[in-house]
């Protein structure tokens, strides 16, 4: 089988980004088309990512030093989706060629900065347009947001839920409220402009971290997402979670047949 490299063309063919004549016009427009559509085509993979055999780890298909071409043929080719290194290089890769100012920065959830104490565990995209910055994410399991959100401090909304980037100690904090909750903080992250190596750190912490980890243990948890037209669904386990119009619902998945019927419409879409 003849694998697929990187192509820019073959990118936006895979997202469903295929209107009109001639390339796609670097702006805001075409900013938000491809952030939403990478979402909804793309799903978030942590089965596919995050789970390497001891023997694989440190040789090439590590998560930081990764071999674009062949990611690009398994996560968006073949459709099979990643983890935040993968989807985020990929998407910031595409938006650089199609013309955008882009650049990699880096963040951490609340979770990951207890866990590894770094401000690198999660890898962003910050897009610069006629001298106003937007933040991208392609690359977290959500629930977050559909569409780029502007790096200001007013409260911006999409489709019903509320977003607010907060300054704090240094970072700026990330914080959502659906429809009718409560704010509650998503990550952090800083505006500094990084290079992919820069995660290696947080790789190392990993890798430190499966190491000192039975065989096995925790080792059946998948986190999968995928975008809809006007939220996500997200699995973590058996924790099935939807965002639609803004309205949360959660439950917990019990029947093995529901679970892998879910699990499925996630992976492969699209979800009911």
């Amino acid at each position: 089988m003849v694998r697929k490299v990187f192509d820019a063309e073959e990118y936006l063919r895979c997202i469903g980004h295929e209107g009109g004549t001639g390339e796609p016009e670097p702006d805001l427009d075409t900013l938000r088309a491809l952030h939403k559509k990478h979402l909804m085509a793309i799903p978030y993979n942590s089965v596919s990512s995050l789970t390497r055999p001891p023997s694989q780890r440190g040789t090439g298909v590590d998560l930081v030093d990764i071999d674009e071409d062949a990611t690009f043929d398994a996560v968006i080719a073949e459709g099979h989706g990643g983890g935040c290194i993968q989807l985020s290089r990929l998407f910031f890769r595409l938006l650089r060629e199609v013309g955008f100012d882009a650049a990699l920065i880096g963040g951490s959830t609340v979770e990951g900065a207890q866990l590894f104490g770094t401000d690198v565990e999660h890898m962003l995209v910050l897009v610069t347009l006629d001298g106003e910055r937007w933040l991208v994410d392609v690359g977290y399991a959500g629930p977050s947001f559909l569409e780029p959100l502007r790096v200001g401090e007013e409260i911006q909304v999409q489709y019903g839920v509320q977003y607010r980037l907060v300054e704090d100690a240094g970072h700026l904090v990330l914080r959502r409220c659906a429809r009718g909750g409560r704010w509650h903080v998503v990550y952090r992250f800083t505006l500094t402009v990084r290079e992919p190596a820069a995660w290696s750190e947080f790789e190392g912490k990993v890798n430190e971290k499966l190491a000192a980890t039975e065989p096995g243990a925790g080792g059946g948890l998948m986190l999968c997402s995928r975008a809809v037209d006007d939220g996500q669904a997200i699995l973590k386990g058996r924790r099935y979670l939807t965002v639609r119009d803004g309205r949360e619902q959660v439950r917990t998945l019990v029947d093995n047949a529901e679970y892998e019927n879910l699990a499925a419409g996630i992976l492969t879409g699209p979800v009911g």
